[in-house]
């Protein structure tokens, strides 16, 4: 259970990374050490085996034994062959045919082993584990002194020393190593613990969470790193859904409200005709039309709600290039009896520049610029109707111009708000459901695009659609 742990998976991880770091660091320096040893014990026994041979060469620089000795008794004496020797260094003097002649005296009873120089080699090299001296580097080399002698002179060094030194070494690493294994260990799960301890603090807040307290906040504003970009989103997303809620809220109330009233007339006018229907047929006749109306109400209602919950869905319409044109022209051919009906003038402008081609769905855009058209003839009592359209290439803008009386400040903030009706559409004489100008702003977001509703300057609204076209999504 405890490996379950994120703290102890960091700090685990960090452990065996910085261990192995450590040991590798460790192996290199012992490996490095040996070969730096190893070089110092060639190169003493080159010395002295070149000393030895430059002797018997007569090409020394001087002469360290008299003039009349010969090669012979300067070879096969040991206290002459001291002359070479050191504490750790031995001189053995075989014949060829690896018969010992003579050593130096700090050898004892020590004898190096016959060398087996091949045939044509005059220097070999190896380690001998000669007793009681240990293990010792030893030079072979092969000198001829007159065309009927020669000589094999061995040189040794022992490594004793050298693996004293190296153990030695190796000891304080691995005391080294143990520290460094204590020292990492506890940074690492320090390190894991201020690593893991904000993200324990954000599983706190988040269990805290519910839908009635969003308001919820970590707040942590002051923090840059990625934990702070996490807590940020986190609130940024508690933002969303507190706001998401409140709107779900406000959208039942007011669902509740709009449903009420058609509920009630429906309801009323089933009581009258339970109690007068077979007395009464002009009751009859006026509450069955009572009960039809508000039932059509009843359903535009639902069916408006339905399309507005798909609009902002997004996720489920089908995308696919569609001409602008043809999809508003129908919405003007739709819209066109009820203006004609009220007396008012219904003009499309189609794009001077070619037409306009957008990534969406032909049925909701065809929805959009209807309810649009529906709003604009609803409140608008005379005059007439545009409806426009420019293109620059990346965005189509389309919009729809009314001589209405126009939208004062507050209902500009509020317009495409679900259910909302500025003050004078609020007699139930104005047909509508208070739900058309919600469903063209949703259908415009999930289309990538905005809308906006405006006031214009000769009296009446403008409200404009903008989407981006099929070339510049490309």
């Amino acid at each position: 259970m405890t490996f379950r742990s994120l703290r102890w998976r960091i700090a685990s991880f960090y452990a065996v990374l910085l261990l192995g770091v450590v040991a590798a660091v460790a192996i290199v320096l012992t490996v490095e050490l040996k070969t730096i040893l190893l070089g110092e014990a060639h190169e003493k026994i080159d010395k002295v085996g070149q000393s030895i041979a430059a002797e018997v060469n007569g090409s020394a620089g001087f002469n360290a034994f008299p003039d009349a000795l010969s090669i012979e008794d300067l070879l096969t004496t040991p206290s002459n062959l001291d002359h070479w020797s050191g504490p750790t260094t031995y001189v053995q003097i075989d014949t060829p045919a690896g018969y010992p002649v003579a050593k130096s005296t700090n050898m004892g009873r020590a004898t190096f082993s016959q060398a087996d120089i091949p045939e044509g080699q005059r220097l070999l090299y190896r380690t001998e584990d000669v007793k009681p001296l240990g293990l010792v580097l030893v030079r072979d080399e092969y000198i001829r002194f007159s065309p009927t002698s020669a000589v094999i002179v061995e040189v040794g060094e022992s490594l004793t020393i050298y693996e004293e030194t190296v153990a030695r070494i190796q000891l304080w690493l691995v005391v080294v190593l143990g520290l460094a294994a204590l020292f990492v260990l506890a940074g690492s799960y320090a390190i894991a613990s201020s690593a893991v301890e904000p993200i324990n603090r954000l599983i706190a807040a988040m269990g805290e969470i519910r839908s009635d307290r969003l308001s919820r906040r970590l707040g942590w504003s002051g923090r840059e790193d990625e934990l702070g970009k996490l807590a940020q989103s986190f609130d940024a997303m508690l933002d969303r859904l507190e706001d998401g809620f409140a709107r779900e809220r406000q959208f039942i109330s007011d669902a509740s409200h709009e449903l009420k009233t058609p509920l009630t007339v429906i309801n009323a006018n089933a009581q009258m005709l339970e109690r007068w229907a077979d007395r009464d047929a002009e009751i009859r006749r006026d509450s069955l039309r009572a009960i039809r109306e508000e039932s059509a109400s009843l359903a535009a209602m639902v069916n408006g709600m339905l399309l507005l919950a798909k609009a902002e869905s997004g996720d489920d319409i089908p995308r696919e290039p569609v001409e602008l044109e043809p999809v508003i022209a129908d919405a003007v051919r739709i819209a066109r009896p009820r203006a004609e009906e009220k007396g008012l003038a219904l003009h499309f402008e189609p794009p001077p520049a070619g037409h306009a081609v957008v990534l969406g769905d032909a049925n909701l855009l065809r929805q959009l610029f209807t309810n649009l058209l529906d709003n604009a003839i609803k409140f608008t009592e005379r005059g007439r109707i545009d409806v426009e359209v420019v293109q620059d290439g990346r965005r189509a803008d389309v919009s729809v111009l009314d001589t209405g009386p126009g939208i004062d400040d507050e209902a500009l903030a509020r317009v495409f708000d679900r259910f909302y009706r500025a003050d004078m559409s609020r007699n139930r004489a104005v047909p509508g459901t208070g739900l058309g100008l919600a469903i063209v702003r949703s259908i415009a977001r999930v289309h990538d695009g905005t809308v906006s509703a405006a006031r214009r300057s000769g009296g009446g609204s403008v409200f404009r659609v903008s989407l981006p076209t099929f070339t510049a999504l490309s």
